[in-house]
């Protein structure tokens, strides 16, 4: 079974292919294209091949100055960072924490050797 991704997928593919031969078509044979579209518009092959430059430059100059606002905007709504003396203080604050924490735990005492090696011992003899 196909999934939504998947048929969304071959949809874009299906449509950048059509453009793509569309473009090529229209920038090697203006003169053929223009014949076609002239009921429709009046234009001449060297209009097409100006849309066909004109068009794609216009998009991407106008997704650059989107990117531009979009990286503007978000610079312009985001709160500075803290000081480097602000966190560094916080740090060795969370520093003398934990040492307090650390110096409040009762120590564990080791065991003694000599039990420590009468295990290693038994272990050894089986």
């Amino acid at each position: 079974m196909v999934s939504k991704d998947q048929t969304l997928g071959a949809l874009i593919f299906l449509v950048c292919a059509v453009v793509a031969i569309g473009y090529i078509i229209a920038m090697v044979f203006p003169g053929q294209v223009a014949e076609w579209i002239s009921p429709i518009i009046d234009v001449t092959a060297a209009g097409i091949r100006y849309w066909l430059v004109g068009i794609p430059v216009l998009v991407a100059f106008v997704v650059v100055l989107a990117i531009g606002a979009w990286i503007g905007w978000t610079m312009a709504t985001t709160p500075p960072p803290k000081p480097l003396e602000e966190i560094e203080a916080e740090e060795k604050a969370e520093e003398k924490e934990e040492e307090k924490v650390e110096e409040a735990k009762p120590e564990e005492k080791p065991e003694p050797t000599e039990k420590v090696e009468a295990g290693k011992e038994k272990k050894k003899k089986k």
